[in-house]
């Protein structure tokens, strides 16, 4: 049993990490959150897994997925996902079973709302992937391997299709995937067995680099945030017809910063609230907070802020609104900030975890 287990209560939150397995890292790393004050325990291996760099949590919070960056699985050339029972009580996982993910360089993966679909996407082969779930977590028949196509104007980034993201539209009938290679976000409308067929697609500006995206919490609205623009996309989202209609596009840099070619944005989140999104730009290595209108949809920077380190690459944002953490990839920390309720806007809260090559932030209530 980890050191961290003790007595649960309802404000206590397992803050788990993903990473990049390196000389000081060999998994994903647990600490333990009390959202009522924002103190921290120290960060203890929560299982032993090469590179898992983006963490998925199911609804019930008893299963965690992986995406596995491998360069091989099986004599595959592919990485892998992996998938763990979670024990809330001690904070452990335990590897249930792994899958091929379809294509080489995995950095995402999402559960959708029923819980018996998880999604997953190569940036390497530009490939997305759907696995059906048993009632256990673990991953059984592949659904879909999909290959995406395209390339645009950015010739040392682009020639060729990077799918960098893939989750479920609020309305469960539609999985988003973001193209970083293609400029695009493609559609897929998701089958009763978890196959994914292509239905619609929509564009991001020529060279922006489409990572990764959130939704409104009313679902009315896509914000996606470019890697190569450092910019953010908004997007209004038909769920009818599984249909985005571009709206405008702005820079997630403060204003008066240029982008430059060191610059890389990163992860793009929504408050609990709606009210708030939040965005991380590496090399700039900071965060920008900006206030969602909720007619509207409409975005405004706020404020922007030092990540605490060097690329931060992944954000958390705890479930009770209060805390927000930031994986610096390259300086090897995570560090807190706590979030003004009213305004949105970040403070550092003075506490930093030590953990190699940090990426993916996700959160499970202690039982």
């Amino acid at each position: 049993m980890l050191a961290l287990a003790a007595a649960a209560t309802a404000k206590d939150f397992w803050v788990y990490f993903g990473t990049y397995t390196n000389a000081l890292s060999r998994g994903i790393y647990v600490s333990r959150l009390d959202a009522s004050t924002g103190k921290l325990s120290a960060p203890e291996l929560a299982v032993a897994t090469p590179s898992p760099c983006f963490l998925a949590v199911l609804h019930n919070q008893e299963n965690l997925y992986a995406a596995t960056s491998v360069k091989s699985f099986n004599g595959e050339d592919a990485g892998a996902i992996s998938a763990f029972a979670l024990d809330r009580r001690t904070g452990q996982l335990a590897l249930l079973n792994e899958k091929s993910s379809g294509g080489s360089g995995p950095c995402h993966v999402s559960v959708d709302a029923t819980e018996k679909i998880l999604f997953a996407a190569n940036y390497g082969s530009g490939s997305v992937k759907s696995f059906s779930l048993a009632a256990d977590g673990q991953m059984g028949a592949d659904g879909s391997v999909i290959q995406q196509h395209g390339s645009s104007v950015n010739t040392s980034r682009q020639t060729g299709p990077h799918a960098h993201f893939i989750c479920a539209d609020p309305s469960n009938h539609f999985a988003l995937a973001c193209d970083l290679g293609a400029d695009k976000v493609i559609i897929y409308k998701i089958g009763a067995d978890g196959a994914l067929m292509e239905h619609s697609f929509a564009v991001v500006p020529p060279g922006a680099g489409a990572r990764h995206l959130t939704f409104s919490r009313d679902g009315k609205f896509a914000y996606v945030i470019n890697e190569m623009g450092c910019s953010l996309s908004q997007f209004r989202w038909n769920a009818r017809a599984g249909e985005l209609t571009p709206v405008e596009t702005i820079s997630a840099l403060p204003p008066g910063v240029a982008v430059q070619n060191s610059f890389t944005a990163a992860e793009i989140l929504i408050h609990p609230s709606g009210k708030f999104v939040y965005a991380t730009v590496r090399g700039h290595d900071s965060v920008s907070v900006f206030s969602a209108d909720k007619k509207s949809g409409q975005l405004k920077f706020l404020q922007n802020i030092s990540s605490g380190g060097q690329l931060p690459r992944g954000l958390g944002i705890d479930p009770t609104g209060r805390w927000l953490f930031t994986g610096n990839q390259k300086s090897d920390n995570a560090v807190e900030f706590s979030i003004n309720p009213q305004t949105g806007e970040l403070s550092p809260a003075g506490r930093e975890l030590r953990i190699g090559s940090p990426v993916d932030v996700k959160f499970v209530a202690v039982k």
